[in-house]
């Protein structure tokens, strides 16, 4: 389990710049709907955005804390 604030924390982490939004789906605090804008992203296709965003998860996804995530990315106006 994880909660909103350190997930976000990841995310922030790995890109700096991120505006992230979080909805525990379940109520068990480890599964999400992610939305996450920055400006990371301009010029990337959407896999290499979530490959990006998954990278800042990934020890949060492989130790547990985070189970699925149904990603959205945006990417921010400069």
């Amino acid at each position: 389990m994880i909660d909103d604030d350190a997930l976000t924390g990841l995310i922030v982490n790995g890109l700096p710049d991120a505006k992230v939004s979080i909805h525990d789906r379940t109520g068990t605090m480890d599964h999400f709907n992610v939305t996450v804008r920055s400006q990371a992203f301009k010029g990337k296709t959407l896999i290499e955005q979530h490959q990006l965003v998954y990278r800042a998860l990934k020890g949060a996804l492989a130790d547990g804390r985070v189970h699925a995530v149904e990603l959205t990315t945006i990417v921010a106006e400069s």
